[in-house]
């Protein structure tokens, strides 16, 4: 296929350049080091050669991703289930825009759902303040992974979204692959998961015809991620904290490292994916209003909203949070008090967990018990319409 010299930089690496950049990954010496961690016992030898025969990106996921990440929800939680009823046709490709839970695994759990329906994996945006080692920034290309560039100025910006939404759209309607992209930069750390317009702004940006238009060249599907536990949900807490004392607090690659590998590793209990339909019809229902283009971008931001909070799968713990931080027994007909206690002794050693020295536990206690409770106070309110 033949694309166009402007995405050389943020596309996922193409078949033809895998081989070269399948033999820079073997001779790094931390890429070994790490894989021979993933992968006791694996002669990295062996796995080496097993590259090496993978001719295509979705080959390679399927070779090494998809195993590696059945076995890790085996070892990390109880079950991962999906939901894409709402979709009509499973042979289109579509852009799945979720809420951002996990900082790898939202996407790469949707890949593998996608390949037990039959379909294709997605590629993934992602921003490059995460690409802290060249080993990592070569295997999430080879990962199908397209880049999001940070950390520009205003001018910069404008003109890497620019990019950015062109290949999106060359993505989807040249090389027919589903795409993702999580509904804001960065996770929301209270759980309150919220679409930025920008993100849809920037979509929009390339595509031919008005917003609506352009929006529906990318068919995007609302998908609600839920987690049980997040096992970075004390990470996000001490963050809070830290930006609490200090406004000027910003996250360092090597905390993006431990909250990458605390993600990985830590335990998530259930874990649900579901999805909404097609956007398409609503876009169209939204350009009969004739709304300003700043209204309309948020009207299209609150109906994927809508979609995402009417999708959650709530558990125990978020209805026993709901009832810890409003103070009230509102909802105790949802869990038993055996299911309580295990909640709040799980609060309790999350809490141990961080490590600050000016640790402030009633804060800490009240950002837990914020994320866990605010899926289900957003679930309600779409409920009500």
């Amino acid at each position: 296929m033949n694309i166009p010299a402007e995405f050389n930089e943020i596309r996922p690496y193409t078949p033809e350049e895998l081989p070269q950049i399948y033999e820079e990954l073997i001779a790094d010496p931390v890429f070994r080091t790490v894989v021979e961690s993933v992968m006791p016992g694996v002669p990295f030898e062996g796995l080496a050669m097993k590259m090496r025969q993978c001719k295509t990106n979705l080959e390679f996921q399927k070779a090494f991703f998809y195993g590696l990440l059945w076995d890790l929800v085996k070892k990390t939680a109880n079950g991962l289930t999906f939901d894409c009823s709402a979709l009509s046709d499973l042979t289109r490709n579509y852009t799945f825009i979720s809420n951002h839970r996990d900082i790898i695994l939202d996407s790469a759990f949707l890949s593998i759902l996608l390949i037990d329906k039959g379909m294709t994996t997605v590629e993934i945006a992602i921003g490059d303040n995460l690409l802290i080692y060249p080993w990592i920034h070569k295997l999430v290309r080879v990962n199908k992974s397209f880049i999001v560039k940070r950390g520009l100025n205003m001018r910069q910006k404008l003109e890497a979204s620019a990019l950015m939404s062109r290949y999106m759209h060359f993505a989807m309607k040249e090389k027919y692959e589903n795409l993702w992209i999580a509904q804001r930069q960065g996770r929301a750390k209270d759980s309150n998961d919220r679409t930025q317009d920008s993100v849809l702004k920037m979509m929009a940006m390339a595509g031919e015809g008005d917003v609506t238009e352009r929006l529906k060249e990318l068919n995007i599907v609302p998908l609600a991620i839920s987690y049980e536990y997040d096992p970075c949900d004390f990470l996000k807490a001490k963050e809070l904290q830290q930006k609490r004392d200090d406004p000027y607090f910003q996250k360092s690659p090597e905390d993006d490292l431990i909250n990458m590998q605390t993600g990985l590793y830590g335990y998530k209990g259930r874990i649900h994916f579901q999805t909404s339909a097609c956007l398409n019809h609503e876009l169209d229902e939204l350009k009969e209003h004739n709304l300003p283009k700043c209204d309309l971008f948020t009207a299209i931001s609150e109906t994927i909203d809508r979609h995402i909070h009417s999708s959650y799968r709530l558990f125990a713990g978020n209805y026993v949070a709901c009832d810890l931080l409003m103070g009230d027994n509102r909802f105790t007909a949802e869990y038993t008090e055996e299911e309580k206690e295990h909640f709040e002794n799980y609060m309790e050693q999350q809490i141990a967990k961080v490590d600050l020295h000016n640790k402030d536990a009633s804060f800490l206690r009240h950002a837990l018990l914020t994320m866990y409770a605010n899926p289900l106070i957003n679930y309600l309110k779409a409920a009500k319409g």
